[in-house]
């Protein structure tokens, strides 16, 4: 018999819709941008005011301290004869170029249902909305427990997280794992994935002078750093088809069988719903059977920004003295960051020694064959929460605490994430929406009630 009364639930969902907002507001005005060193304090900030708010929820919480920046942590249910969830979201963010948007990306602003700010879909809506579901589902009795895990350092790729969580690992024991950090298909086409993408980061840097120097006095005899760099990377992948050509990059990757070919086929994905949620004006292919198999079991080899030289208005004739690129590589299961790694500065010292490998972030990719109480429990959620069918698909992104919560808790993992391509992660303009929020605590109150019958 159903503990939660539909009616009631969407009551309660109306009369948070206040609170959700101003809650939402405090911490999308907090700009913890993890990778900028200058936002230390504001994490820290964030992290009291993260205290807070769980407390006001009935969580007992605390910070967990780490090398890095810190993780906090809550317990809501201490029953032993209930099953527990561990709900996991982070609450950093990207950095905002206040230049590229339309409002101060750290002020929520909010319009006819939408909630702009830097945050608000990635990852703070969704995490205040899994945190109001259990609220909810606790107070009507579902004999769960929960405990809740809120980082600060997922944009960077979480590389105290495991450290830090492994040390409280019986604290976290659960049956259940529930991260509310992925993105839908489309705003038609809800989707549960049951694999991410690892990752590798780096830098690479090229000095061949003291000083930038005059291209007429030296131009011709003086090294380009920028233009090696450019022809470097140019040995490392094709930039019109995305082939990466290192050696051996491609060896260990695991291939797609022709089940998950089909299920990627039945998915809905439509080109022009995905060129029109990124704002494409042309992509490498159009066929949507291309466009899955790239996005989601293929591995990348993407370049993010070159640095060098004079950038100002005009043009100033120097030659740079040094110059940086920054890479990254998106890894599918299979492959081993580490080993790419290593390959990648055998490539880079064979061809041009003189260039400096910098290894950053590494995440493994996460994979689990799709089945199973908890993902048919995710599915009809979904369906109760949203009136529309989830699709079981891989997603191209990557987030380094599932890896490492799956690997400590030996638990199933649950990708229920709420927001969509045209929610702008990790753009400027970045928005959630209530309905999102509205149909996401149906969503996770459903799938709460459901878990506590597994066993």
């Amino acid at each position: 018999m159903p503990l939660i009364n539909e009616n009631r639930l969407d009551e309660y969902i109306r009369s948070i819709r206040g609170a959700y907002e101003k809650l939402l507001g405090s911490l999308v005005e907090i700009p913890t941008v993890s990778a900028d060193p200058a936002c230390s304090q504001a994490i820290r900030k964030a992290a009291l005011l993260t205290v807070r708010i769980l407390k006001r929820f009935g969580v007992q919480a605390e910070i967990l301290k780490t090398s890095g920046h810190p993780v906090v942590i809550g317990a809501l249910g201490t029953n032993k004869k209930n099953p527990t969830i561990l709900v996991y979201n982070h609450l950093d963010v990207q950095p905002a170029d206040r230049s590229e948007w339309d409002q101060d990306p750290f002020r929520l602003t909010i319009k006819a249902g939408r909630y702009g700010g830097r945050g608000a879909t990635d990852d703070k809506g969704p995490a205040l909305t899994a945190l109001f579901a259990a609220k909810y589902a606790m107070g009507k009795g579902v004999p769960l427990n929960f405990r809740f895990v809120w980082e600060f350092e997922e944009e960077i790729g979480s590389p105290n997280f495991e450290k830090a969580v492994r040390s409280i690992k019986a604290f976290l024991h659960a049956q259940s794992i529930l991260v509310s950090d992925t993105v839908w298909l489309s705003g038609n086409n809800p989707a549960i994935p049951y694999g991410l993408r690892g990752l590798l980061t780096a830098g690479l840097e090229l000095e061949t002078g003291d000083r930038d120097i005059h291209s007429g006095l030296a131009g011709g005899a003086a090294r380009n750093p920028i233009g090696e760099l450019c022809e470097l990377i140019t040995r490392c992948y094709d930039p019109h088809t995305g082939r990466v050509k290192i050696p051996g990059f491609y060896d260990d990757v695991l291939s797609t069988g022709r089940e998950e070919r089909q299920r990627f086929s039945e998915s809905g994905f439509r080109t022009s719903d995905f060129k029109k949620a990124h704002g494409f004006k042309k992509i490498r292919f159009d066929e949507a059977a291309k466009i899955m198999d790239a996005i989601w079991s293929k591995p990348t080899f993407e370049v993010h920004g070159i640095a060098g030289g004079y950038t100002g208005k005009g043009i100033k004739t120097v030659v740079p003295q040094k110059a940086e690129a920054k890479i990254s590589m998106r890894l599918v299961p299979g492959q081993n960051p580490r080993k790419i790694l290593s390959q990648f500065r055998a490539f880079v010292k064979l061809h041009n020694p003189d260039i400096s490998v910098r290894g950053e972030a590494y995440l493994d990719p996460y994979f689990a064959a799709p089945g199973g109480e908890h993902l048919q429990a995710a599915v009809d959620a979904v369906y109760f929460g949203f009136r529309k069918r989830a699709v079981l698909v891989r997603e191209g992104g990557s987030i380094g605490a599932v890896v490492s919560l799956n690997k400590l808790l030996h638990a199933p993992v649950v990708l229920l994430g709420l927001s969509l391509p045209e929610h702008g992660y990790h753009a400027p303009n970045e928005y959630f929406e209530w309905r999102q929020v509205r149909g996401g605590i149906r969503t996770f109150v459903r799938y709460f009630e459901q878990v506590c019958r597994i066993r």
